[in-house]
């Protein structure tokens, strides 16, 4: 069974700039993050950089992510297994 770590907005720019993605704006307590494809696509994520994400942001951010990078990959940084 697989649940939701529990993450900060540090830690999900962690997970995402592993894939490439880069800040390119921060703006208040939300960073934009974008990376740029070799065929010129260009790649945004808004990420709230707050101490504690609720779970529902969370999952949002992570449904984002997954229309940019597998969800296969993108599983490790943002679910656990637990027994």
């Amino acid at each position: 069974m697989t649940h939701l770590r529990r993450m900060s907005g540090k830690d999900v720019l962690k997970a995402l700039s592993s894939f490439g993605f880069q800040i390119v704006t921060i703006r208040g307590s939300h960073a934009k993050l974008r990376r740029t494809l070799q065929s010129g696509e260009r790649q945004t994520l808004t990420i709230p950089l707050h101490q504690n994400l609720a779970p529902g942001t969370l999952r949002a951010i992570f449904r984002k992510a997954c229309k940019y990078v597998s969800e296969a990959d993108l599983r490790q940084w943002f679910f656990t297994e637990k027994a």
